[in-house]
């Protein structure tokens, strides 16, 4: 499995990094920052090639780049094949409202079907011919549903926790997993609404070694020393597994 990251930084782009987002094998895409086009651009992957996006839940930093690749599929790059989007119950209504509001014809003039699926936690569910299953995270706990990812792809399983407190429900989304990615905003111990090196610290402790774990929504560069299979992840890097 390769995992090429888009952006690793957090909302206020911390250290002049980009708002986290990352691809699995080229094809699948967990969270939209409004960086998405011009890094998939950068990164010279094959736009109608995307066939699954997962979105964690409805902050800008993870969504706000869908009606940029919307534009490009109606006026740059040919789409024929059914896009699926993966997001919080409601998705359909609040992505679709999103663009419209940014380029009122781009949710009309479609060649392609796009397929939404809201998130429903305790079952497995399918996208564009993946399995995987959402996790309810906890990030702003009463403002907005929070999900955490699993997905199998092509024989091996990734999971992202999106942005989250440290919780139990991290060890049932990371069960299986042979990469774990991980929000892991502070760089020493740890915050409100998000993970820090704390956090991450227990996490490694609880996890099978052979699981790797990668950081992300960095505030900085944490210091790993002491932490076996623990990468903080690179804007524009590739990690294979």
């Amino acid at each position: 499995m390769e995992l090429t990251f888009l952006g690793s930084g957090n909302a206020f782009a911390s250290g002049g990094r980009y708002w986290s987002s990352f691809l699995a094998n080229r094809r699948y895409l967990f969270d939209a920052p409004p960086t998405l086009l011009p890094h998939l651009k950068q990164l010279k992957v094959p736009l109608a090639g995307l066939e699954v996006v997962f979105i964690t839940h409805f902050h800008g930093d993870h969504f706000v780049g869908m009606p940029f690749l919307f534009l490009e599929y109606v006026y740059m790059t040919e789409r024929t094949e059914a896009l699926h989007i993966v997001g919080p119950p409601g998705i359909a209504k609040k992505l679709e409202d999103f663009a419209r509001s940014c380029y009122p014809e781009i949710t009309n003039k479609v060649a392609y079907e796009r397929h939404y699926i809201d998130a429903s936690p305790e079952r497995e569910q399918t996208a564009g011919g993946i399995s995987f299953q959402a996790v309810p995270m906890n990030h702003v706990v009463g403002k907005l549903e929070c999900f955490g990812y699993r997905a199998n792809i092509d024989g091996k399983t990734v999971a992202y926790t999106g942005d989250t407190m440290f919780c139990e429900e991290i060890f049932e989304l990371a069960k299986g997993a042979d990469v774990l990615v991980v929000d892991c905003t502070y760089s020493q111990g740890s915050g409100p609404e998000h993970m820090g090196l704390a956090d991450v610290k227990t996490i490694r402790e609880r996890l099978p070694a052979e699981t790797a774990i990668i950081l992300t929504h960095l505030n900085g560069k944490p210091d790993l020393q002491g932490l076996e299979n623990v990468i903080a992840a690179e804007d524009l890097a590739t990690y294979r597994f």
